[in-house]
């Protein structure tokens, strides 16, 4: 399609990136990928910055749909989705249940568990009143090392891996600098996937699997963005049967918590007897030069500008105006 017939298709887009979540960095980068992409191929859009403009400028612009490239609170969350519906104006990814469902690792979990599928045990302790006693219990009840999270942080923020009772407080404290709560998880040794899906409901379909093989293991926040020793092995080198079945398990992640337009599944492929388990879903995920759904889209032979393409075009809202009624 030329660069005329996707101007006139999408219209004025606007980009959003930055916001004010702990992301913002990241955030940064990969709204400044997906601008220049589209950009390049003739797509009439531009940036939007919702840490330095309010939502009364967002309404001004009259964009006639927008891509998401915010990660975290305030954007993956489901309340930017929120102000969209209200708006009118088309928006890429999950719609404001999901969102809010999938930054939430506590509630996604619940909803896989639901459905069946496989996720490691956990449990949630409050981050301001479990006592001594209560964190004492959870590495002889999970066992030794076992995962702490901030369920509303993504990017590897606010994470702790604990592998002595001994360091329980020190991780717990990292994680409740984040949260409310505190997510208290099974670790499962094994290979680290993930699973990007695009699509909505039966149409969704997932891209190769990326293994994600990181210096001694620890996948953090440098080794994620910004450093080159983290190896990425995509496809997976993984057998046909095992890598379908990923893949159905990560279709069926998304759409049990109501994703759309494109998500990231998150695994660990448990190395005893290769039993895939599902950490957390990213309704937004990142778009940067390290970032995992482009890699697995060029593995599938669809370029990064074509990838920005085809996420733009699945812009939607949740609930559909009546004919009569237009935008402010």
């Amino acid at each position: 399609m030329s660069a005329t017939d996707l101007k006139k298709e999408f219209g004025k887009v606007g980009v959003l990136f930055g916001g004010r979540s702990a992301e913002r960095e990241v955030s940064l980068m990969s709204g400044s990928g997906v601008l220049t992409a589209l950009q390049g191929k003739g797509v009439d859009a531009h940036g939007f910055d919702p840490a330095e403009r309010d939502m009364a400028e967002l309404a001004a612009e009259k964009f006639d749909r927008v891509f998401i490239a915010l990660h975290g609170r305030y954007g993956e969350d489901g309340t930017l989705q929120g102000v969209l519906e209200q708006l009118g104006v088309p928006y890429t990814g999950s719609g404001v249940m999901a969102s809010s469902i999938g930054m939430d690792k506590v509630m996604t979990k619940r909803i896989w568990l639901s459905h069946g599928l496989p996720t490691p045990r956990f449990t949630v302790l409050d981050s301001k009143e479990a006592t001594a006693e209560e964190l004492a219990k959870v590495p002889a009840e999970y066992g030794l090392p076992l995962m702490l999270k901030a369920p509303h942080e993504g990017s590897t923020i606010g994470i702790s891996k604990v592998s002595s009772q001994a360091e329980m407080k020190a991780g717990f404290d990292l994680c409740a600098k984040y949260d409310d709560v505190v997510l208290a998880e099974e670790f499962i040794t094994g290979r680290e996937l993930t699973v990007p899906v695009l699509g909505t409901g039966r149409n969704a379909r997932a891209l190769p699997i990326v293994e994600i093989v990181a210096p001694q293991g620890n996948y953090d926040y440098e080794h994620k963005y910004f450093s080159d020793d983290t190896q990425y092995l995509c496809p997976a080198p993984l057998d046909e049967a095992l890598t379908k079945r990923i893949q159905a398990i990560a279709v069926r992640a998304f759409n049990a918590v109501g994703s759309s337009g494109w998500a990231r599944v998150d695994f660990m492929l448990r190395a005893t007897d290769n039993e895939p388990f599902l950490l957390e879903i990213n309704t937004s995920p990142g778009m940067t030069g390290h970032s995992l759904v482009p890699m697995a889209a060029k593995a599938a032979g669809v370029s990064y500008e074509d990838l920005c393409v085809e996420i733009l075009r699945s812009a939607d809202l949740d609930l559909k105006p009546t004919q009569d009624w237009k935008p402010v």
